[in-house]
């Protein structure tokens, strides 16, 4: 069985601490007042008068300048090149911590009044910058708000408060109910539940469960001037649009999530995996469509390119696809077979369990470049997952790759297929570059500027689960094209003071004055 025992593989050996945000870390030296921002433009101070309100609203508000560098810290590659620099990312701000949807509300309408930024925070495993408090103002804390409401056996939907972290969530349904909600994305232990929806996370089994937008029932969600409204609900309703999903991957710009209702599965007690290697990636990826059009649903179905063949299985003159799912017997037999059947007609049969076995090992080793490499303090790691349909995929594959490639100073470029649907799939990639420590951040951006314009010039989607934050942030214009005008218009209507984690989605950070 794979996600009550294997999945969890890796989280245990001493990496995280269960139901903890993002430690510390190493954190550039900082003067009270006097410390130099390396992301923020132009932030806004919180006064005195507003600092004392919003201790009688909250549980703690922490104003010290080491306190909010610490309480900020994200896993963003831009965050750690400006801190390493010895600029920290966002240096000026409140963090005010929470346990109650009343507090949220409270602090919501202290913001609207003073017409001041609030950036909700919780985890803070995001790697896109979506978290930091661009323009200062308030950082609202939402890891006490971590309640198990409710669960409705019948139905099998859980309610659950937003600060809950993903490990002790798990656990608890586990325990408690016999139930999973199937979602394991590789932040699980240091990301919380509003995380995973703010941001339309992914967990490595999607193909079978679903991605979190698939999960949701509905929301509660505190907007910019305190209201609460409570969207969805149902299992299917023709009653409008669906206002949950207006709010999943939002990103904190349209509203703060305090609740959700979750879709949950029983406890799979059976599980399979084969494995198979490809000539080519293209071929791979012909084989990985085929299994989906012709019916199956494994719940990983993870092809890896040669350069990460060889990092993660020692086979680095083959494409290796691991096949794996979860459930009822007959139905991941059923499965099996399909994909057995595509994959014979186009591969090579490997040794199933040793692959397994490695995945499980080395699946978080995709930004190496290989066996005992050092890197410099000069060297750069990011991933990128994208979206696109069957038809481009293997152009797509071979442009990002060569335009990451031809960035001067790029160690390697590389990619996997993460996640699969009938109509395409997502392929994450890798890059990793060595340069030196003052051209950092010009070959991180030259490398995304490359990768970008090949997404672009496909129509495909810039982001499968990530999210967009600050680091795709300047690609949003040109992805969305005759759309993007009408987000600009929704968060207009929902947050006209703009005062919510203002900048992010290629949305303006500019706040509007209280009126």
């Amino acid at each position: 069985m794979l996600s009550k025992e294997a999945i969890r593989r890796g989280y245990n050996r001493g990496k995280y601490v269960v139901g903890a945000h993002t430690p510390p870390g190493w954190v550039a030296r900082v003067k009270e007042g006097g410390t130099e921002a390396g992301l923020q433009r132009a932030p806004i101070a919180v006064g005195d008068d507003v600092v004392a309100a919003l201790r009688k609203a909250s549980d703690e508000v922490l104003t010290a300048t080491a306190d909010v560098v610490g309480w900020t810290r994200d896993w963003w590659a831009g965050s750690m090149i400006t801190e390493t620099a010895g600029k920290p990312a966002t240096p000026n701000a409140v963090v005010v911590k929470v346990s109650t949807v009343a507090q949220v509300q409270e602090v919501m309408r202290i913001a609207d009044r003073a017409s001041l930024p609030v950036t909700v925070s919780a985890g803070r495993s995001n790697v896109t910058g979506a978290a930091l408090p661009l323009r200062g103002g308030i950082v609202l804390d939402l890891c006490q708000l971590n309640g198990l409401v409710d669960f409705d056996k019948d139905s099998q939907i859980v309610d659950v408060e937003a600060g809950l972290f993903g490990d002790i969530f798990e656990e608890t349904i586990q325990r408690d109910y016999g139930m999973t909600m199937g979602h394991w994305p590789s932040s699980f232990a240091i990301s919380t539940v509003g995380g995973w929806i703010a941001c339309r996370g992914a967990g490595q089994l999607s193909t079978r469960y679903g991605k979190i937008e698939d999960m949701v029932v509905g929301l509660d969600v505190v907007l910019a001037d305190g209201r609460l409204v409570t969207v969805g609900g149902h299992a299917r309703a023709a009653q409008g649009s669906d206002l949950a999903q207006l709010f999943i991957g939002s990103e904190g710009t349209l509203g703060v999530i305090v609740r959700a209702r979750l879709r949950l599965h029983r406890l799979p007690d059976y599980g399979r995996a084969i494995a198979y290697g490809f000539k080519t990636f293209a071929i791979g990826l012909e084989a990985c469509r085929q299994i989906m059009q012709r019916g199956a649903n494994p719940a990983a179905l993870r092809l890896y390119d040669a350069l990460e063949s060889g990092v993660q299985f020692g086979l680095p003159n083959s494409n290796v696809l691991l096949i794996a799912d979860e459930g009822p017997k007959e139905m991941v037999d059923a499965v099996m077979a399909i994909s057995e059947k595509a994959c014979a007609e186009l591969g090579d049969k490997l040794d199933d369990a040793a692959i397994l076995e490695r995945w499980l090992d080395t699946r978080y080793l995709t930004g190496k470049s290989a066996e005992g490499f050092t890197p410099s303090p000069g060297f750069v790691s990011d991933t990128l997952e994208m979206t696109g349909c069957w038809r481009d995929l293997p152009a797509i594959y071979d442009e990002v790759v060569a335009a990451i490639n031809a960035v001067p100073g790029t160690l390697a470029g590389s990619a996997h297929q993460s996640h699969a649907y009938v109509d395409g799939a997502c392929l994450y990639f890798s890059l990793r570059g060595e340069v030196a420590v003052d051209k950092r951040a010009a070959w991180y951006k030259a490398a995304w500027d490359a990768a970008n314009a090949v997404l672009i010039k496909y129509n495909a989607a810039l982001s499968h689960h990530h999210g967009v934050g600050l680091l795709r942030a300047p690609y949003m214009a040109d992805a969305l094209g005759s759309a993007f005008p009408l987000l600009e218009t929704v968060k207009r209507a929902l947050d006209p003071k703009n005062i919510l984690n203002p900048g992010k989605l290629g949305l303006s950070d500019k706040t509007e004055p209280s009126r």
